[in-house]
């Protein structure tokens, strides 16, 4: 698979503000890892193979499970994540399906239970970003594999999956 644009250099302004939601998102509260839940929940239904590559090093790099990584995309089916995961990814699958059904009450509701009005806002919001950058990814042919998390020697500047970006860059200047 080839690359079909360089995408942060054709529309930089578009991927500047791309990442202005992705730091806000990453500032905003929410649990660094239970965002990364959603960024792999989200890119696993997109079918985007470059974002689940990069979520799930990233989630790898904070400390998450392999067991957990793994069982992701059947959630509903084992124990390993909490209430407020579980609300989440329910969450996830709903906004990020939302032309199959809207968000239903009873999601709504398992959201609501679990977050608060502002947290929810901020769930919605990450949900959005990743859902943005799956397409750009997806439509550009971003290549997987090469990504790698950040850590004090090799911090995340690029754009996400663009195919002119650096092993390390990401959605945005992580941390």
């Amino acid at each position: 698979m080839e690359p079909r644009i360089e995408y942060a250099k054709a529309a930089p302004g578009a991927i500047t503000a791309m990442q202005g939601l992705e730091t806000y998102v990453r500032h905003c509260g929410l649990e660094r890892s239970l965002l990364e839940l959603v960024k792999l929940r989200a890119s696993q239904i997109n079918g985007c193979a470059y974002c689940v590559d990069m979520h799930t090093k990233d989630a790898r790099a904070q400390g998450e499970t392999e067991q957990r990584l793994y069982a992701v995309s059947v959630w509903e089916e084992t124990p390993f994540f909490t209430e407020r995961e579980r609300a989440a990814l329910a969450w996830t699958e709903a906004v990020t399906l939302v032309g199959q059904g809207h968000v239903p009450d009873d999601v709504y509701e398992q959201g609501r239970g679990s977050f608060s009005e502002t947290e929810l806002v901020n769930l919605t919001l990450a949900i959005i970003a990743i859902n943005g950058w799956n397409r750009l990814a997806i439509s550009f042919r971003a290549v997987p594999g090469t990504y790698q998390p950040a850590n004090e020697n090799n911090v995340k500047t690029g754009s996400h999956g663009s195919p002119t970006q650096k092993e390390g860059a990401g959605h945005a200047a992580d941390d």
